[in-house]
């Protein structure tokens, strides 16, 4: 049983996502294996999901997207990856206020203590932070995850019928969830917001 008090979510420096492509990648693969549908297909071997991890490096770099993780650090750093959660950002001209809650899993063992939702308020806090007024996301209906976002304060707005195959390739409905957070006027914060995360991503 792992010591909360020596779980650390740490956000990833481009050059520490580099180093944590295999570790993401595992955690990733065995996420997949235990029926998360994540956007992949069995067979998916951690090399796959590295590879996977290592094609958002780019996105990383960029500011595009930010990644946290949480690790065990009882044993000293760096410890064993229990979590992630990600933010990415809207690109668009028109949608720089808001974002989307991408990846977020937490291993088997670490999964009934609160880490999820410690990981998904980190990435709320920190895209509010960043002038981000509107996070979207979606995930599997009827899962665990959409049980975790409802109870986080997210809301329903709509259910798609067999929108995505799971990791079996049984189609499977999908739930869609938005969450307003506090700000000033769109425009204003949108601005600030992308001046945080570009001098961030420097």
């Amino acid at each position: 049983m792992t010591d909360e008090a020596a779980v650390r979510i740490h956000r990833l420096s481009a050059d520490g996502f580099d180093r944590a492509a295999p570790a993401l990648g595992a955690l990733l693969a065995e996420t997949v294996a235990g029926g998360a549908s994540l956007g992949f297909r069995m067979p998916f071997a951690p090399a796959d999901a590295a590879a996977w991890w290592r094609g958002q490096a780019q996105a990383v770099r960029s500011g595009a997207l930010v990644v946290w993780t949480a690790s065990d650090e009882s044993g000293g750093a760096p410890g064993h990856l229990l979590g992630t959660v990600g933010l990415a950002f809207n690109t668009w001209a028109n949608g720089g206020h808001r974002a989307d809650v991408v990846k977020l899993m937490v291993h088997r063992d670490a999964r009934g203590r609160g880490l999820g939702r410690t990981l998904l308020r980190t990435a709320e806090e920190y895209a509010a932070a960043t002038g981000i007024t509107l996070l979207m996301l979606d995930t599997e209906a009827e899962s665990p995850a959409e049980r975790l976002y409802a109870a986080a304060g997210w809301t329903r707005y709509g259910i798609v019928p067999g929108y995505a195959a799971d990791p079996s390739g049984a189609l499977r409905d999908c739930t869609f969830f938005y969450k307003p957070l506090g700000g000033d006027s769109v425009g204003g914060v949108a601005s600030r917001g992308r001046e945080v995360r570009g001098a961030a991503a420097r």
